[in-house]
């Protein structure tokens, strides 16, 4: 278990800015989520921080350490892999046990620690078989005890469930999770799945093009993220641009295309003022229905689509002013609206509808 500090990181790939000046830490024991779109670095800094990519400017400091130039297999730490990268012709105990093979571990200390290995992640007894008679969930659980077995400082994985089907997957994070945290392990995760990040991360980072978007607990990046890409990428948003008229109080009133809407700034430290532009996020699950024109953040529009799920109705409309629909999610539908054409109100509080920079 290692604490990890980056200082002013950057990698380059020819012209290209992989990584720009990036800050972060990491604590000990801490399972860190790296997100993002495709491209944005996130793969980038991982393989940075195992050792497989050397920064030209910055420092990873391991517990005050400085291993930024120093190799891989110097840094004690483990990389599971999105391919798994197992050898068919080795059985299950061969596999796990190869690290440790190659860091010449005496015979019997390598039997023992493959044996707790495989019990660490419920493989008990299947030394044995060879990879091919596994399931994909086996063989994702072999290459989770392969990182675990030669005891890294920190446990490295690259979208490990990208390979499995839906229900292994929530399996397998909630595993993952379970061992990490039972063993006290520090584990940095990247991913392109928001559930899997908000289910199971302590905290995450989104990247945006090399830099650091944000930082925080699942909870402060779905609930306040501080840009229109964070709030995109995590979870599902109705995004609208303003501007800003007045403010009253901690409310902050803006003008947009489809009527005036109260909010207020995710970043406390940015009170926009009066005719700056800005951009709105609401969340669908934040946003009601009504037949009738509420009070306050009324968004009348028609109804284009609804759709029935059972523990939750999903509805879209139209809205005067504005291209893409508003689109909302009603949990516990008593009843589902269905007559398309019918206009219709949404609605949020003032703390759920989210002030950010302007896009």
């Amino acid at each position: 278990m290692v604490s990890i500090k980056i200082r002013g990181l950057v990698k380059r790939f020819g012209s290209v800015v992989a990584l720009n000046q990036l800050d972060i830490d990491i604590g000990s024991g801490e399972l860190f989520f790296l997100l993002g779109p495709s491209g944005c670095g996130k793969t980038t800094l991982l393989r940075s921080i195992a050792g497989f990519h050397l920064p030209e400017e910055g420092k990873i400091l391991f517990d005050g350490d400085d291993v930024s130039q120093v190799p891989p297999h110097k840094r004690e730490t483990a990389m599971m892999f999105q391919s798994y990268a197992l050898w068919p012709h080795l059985n299950v105990f061969k596999n796990v046990a190869f690290g440790l093979e190659e860091r010449r571990v005496k015979k019997p200390e390598i039997k023992d620690r493959v044996e707790k290995a495989l019990a660490m992640v419920k493989m008990n007894g299947l030394g044995n078989r060879k990879i091919n008679q596994l399931s994909g969930g086996q063989q994702q659980r072999v290459a989770l005890a392969r990182a675990l077995v030669v005891r890294p400082r920190c446990l490295m994985l690259d979208e490990p469930l990208s390979n499995l089907d839906a229900k292994l997957r929530i399996e397998m994070r909630t595993e993952i999770r379970r061992i990490c945290k039972e063993f006290g392990l520090t584990a940095i995760y990247v991913t392109h799945d928001q559930k899997e990040a908000l289910s199971i991360a302590d905290r995450l980072a989104v990247l945006d093009g090399g830099n650091i978007a944000q930082v925080g607990t699942p909870e402060e990046v779905y609930r306040k993220p501080r840009t229109a890409l964070v709030a995109g990428f995590i979870g599902e948003t109705n995004l609208v641009d303003g501007q800003v008229a007045f403010q009253s109080g901690d409310q902050i009133y803006v003008k947009t295309a489809i009527g005036e809407l109260v909010g207020r700034p995710s970043n406390p430290d940015w009170k926009p003022q009066p005719d700056e532009r800005v951009t709105i996020s609401v969340r669908p699950e934040c946003l009601s229905i009504d037949v009738s024109p509420p009070a306050q953040n009324a968004i009348a529009g028609k109804l284009t689509e609804s759709t029935y799920l059972g523990e939750v109705a999903h509805y879209s409309l139209s809205v005067d002013g504005r291209e893409d629909p508003i689109h909302l999610s009603e949990l516990n539908p008593r009843r589902v609206i269905r007559d398309t054409g019918e206009t219709l109100y949404a609605t949020a509080k003032s703390e759920d509808i989210v002030l950010l920079p302007p896009r």
